[in-house]
């Protein structure tokens, strides 16, 4: 199985992040311009928390909490898992399963480099099996 730097190859650069005291509001603006489900939460360049759709759902839209007024930091996750660029696709998948998560920030040397989810984690799968069949059959052809 491939490394996680290699699922972040082109995601560089490309950390969708909000601040602590920003609103939910505005998280939730920025989930939906970048098309993703969760965002890091960063203090300057040190990673404070991350926050999710599901923390949205479970954390404000549930108890009846205001967007606008609810700020980031009330909702968020402050013990943020997350994975280095040496750990192997697998691991990760073994991670999200065991504790029930969606995103792991990639974070090497205390610099977050970006995120993967599951969505990644499913396609890096596909496209090996998809390898591995191309592979074998050409192996029958003979070719």
């Amino acid at each position: 199985m491939k490394k996680v730097s290699h699922l972040i190859e082109g995601k560089e650069g490309n950390v969708w992040r909000v601040a602590p005291t920003d609103s939910v509001l505005t998280m939730l603006k920025v989930l939906a311009e970048k098309n993703v489900g969760a965002l890091v939460v960063m203090d300057g360049e040190a990673l404070v928390g991350i926050i999710s759709e599901r923390d949205y759902a479970r954390k404000v839209a549930l108890k009846g909490k205001n967007s606008t007024e609810t700020k980031v930091v009330e909702i968020m996750v402050e013990d943020v898992l997350y994975v280095t660029p040496e750990h192997s696709a697998e691991q990760c998948m073994n991670l999200m399963t065991e504790r029930h998560i969606r995103h792991l920030p990639v974070v090497d040397h205390g610099k977050v480099l970006g995120m993967i989810s599951v969505g990644d984690l499913v396609k890096n799968t596909l496209n090996e099996q998809k390898q591995t069949i191309e592979q074998l059959e050409s192996y029958i052809r003979g070719g």
